[in-house]
């Protein structure tokens, strides 16, 4: 056979695999919801949930040993930050830490005896902040609103107060001092910390459990030889075409609310994360078509699936660090593909970051695409040979 025969042939088996899938979808109401009504749903919660972008009245304990003007002072200052709320005043740190163990509060301040006095001298005045750290997000979201607003206290009354007891002449700052910025995110959003994660995780999953079902099911029926019949990749390029197509529109659409709804716009290149999108579900379903194959049951490829994909959010390295920790994790790491998008994502969406820097994120995705698709198919069609000969054996 010529070569363009060969390619005429695998266009039609391409075209004629993406009519059975879609045909499929069509008789099969519940994976027509998996693939079409379930990601835009769960995205739309997501989105709602994440809404209030900021935390906001965090409760807090403040025991004030001092009792003077300038304690009160702090505390109106603190009280007036709208990442806090003072919800009580307990006479001691032991009444402050039995509300927190009771979760009526996040942090406690604790104001210590001769604070202002200390402080009107000149001399070192600290003030105490205590955070619950089981609670991480809430806890240290309250100790930086704190941190916040005794630093601008603490200017204020070295301005205001503290000059005129010593005079201006003989105020002297520190002479090291740390002045952090934030970048990126300088509002500390939570909904622009999140979604850009929970967004891509979700749909990679949705996407590797839909594509993962789809060949398990060729396998369980018993038409997997027949429907890879004599051009298999390009069969299999049919069956994948339509999952790729639908969950990287949905991930643009995902990008798309962050950036121009939520956010600020892209600060890269729109292009770059836009190509990054089939690249990144591509990679997802060729490994759920490589656990299927290397399983040959749908039911443990598709635990496989979950458990892989699904846990890849706390792997990816944006939510928990990999930074020093164990070989295994940083191995686990370097094989999802969140981790080489999410590395494109806030590239391209947030830091403004030049598109050569994103290339190799993207090389990576390519990379797994083609090793775990190719070594997928390859196995695959070992299964559909062995079970055609099966069937040729005689009883």
């Amino acid at each position: 056979m010529t070569d363009q025969g060969q390619v005429s042939n695998g266009i039609i088996a391409f075209v004629a695999s993406l009519r059975r899938e879609l045909r499929h979808w069509r008789c099969d109401r519940w994976e027509w919801v998996l693939v079409t009504l379930l990601p835009l749903l769960l995205m739309a919660v997501m989105a709602w949930l994440f809404s209030g972008s900021v935390l906001r009245e965090v409760p807090v304990a403040l025991v004030d040993l001092d009792a003077s003007p300038a304690s009160r002072a702090l505390a109106r200052a603190i009280d007036a930050s709208p990442g806090v709320k003072i919800v009580s005043q307990p006479a001691s740190l032991q009444q402050a830490q039995s509300e927190l163990r009771a979760l009526d509060a996040f942090a406690i301040v604790l104001v210590p005896r001769d604070m202002s006095r200390l402080a009107l001298r000149g001399q070192a005045a600290p003030v105490y902040a205590f955070y619950n750290a089981t609670y991480m997000a809430t806890g240290q979201s309250a100790a930086r609103d704190i941190a916040d607003a005794v630093g601008a206290h603490n200017a204020r009354m070295l301005r205001e107060q503290i000059g005129r007891q010593v005079g201006p002449a003989k105020l002297r700052a520190a002479p090291v001092s740390v002045q952090a910025t934030v970048l990126y995110n300088p509002a500390r959003s939570y909904e622009l910390f999140l979604l850009p994660l929970v967004f891509p995780a979700l749909l990679s999953l949705l996407a590797a459990l839909a594509a993962g079902g789809a060949f398990g099911r060729e396998r369980r029926d018993g038409t997997l030889a027949g429907w890879l019949g004599e051009t298999p990749w390009a069969a299999i390029a049919g069956k994948l075409f339509p999952y790729v197509a639908l969950f990287s529109l949905y991930g643009a659409l995902g990008v798309l609310y962050v950036a121009d709804v939520r956010g600020d716009g892209v600060a890269g290149s729109l292009w770059l994360l836009l190509f990054a999108q089939p690249l990144f579900y591509l990679a997802c379903v060729c490994i759920a078509l490589l656990l299927i194959a290397v399983t040959r049951d749908m039911g443990a490829g598709l635990s496989l699936i979950g458990l892989s994909i699904g846990t890849a959010l706390a792997f990816s390295g944006a939510t928990f660090p990999v930074i020093g920790a164990p070989l295994f994790v940083r191995a686990w790491n370097a094989l999802l593909p969140l981790t080489a998008y999410v590395q494109v994502q806030m590239q391209q969406l947030f830091m403004g970051s030049p598109w050569v820097v994103s290339l190799r994120p993207l090389g990576v995705l390519m990379l797994m695409a083609l090793v775990a698709g190719g070594a997928g198919v390859l196995l695959l069609v070992r299964v559909a040979r062995k079970s055609v000969d099966t069937e040729r054996v005689p009883a």
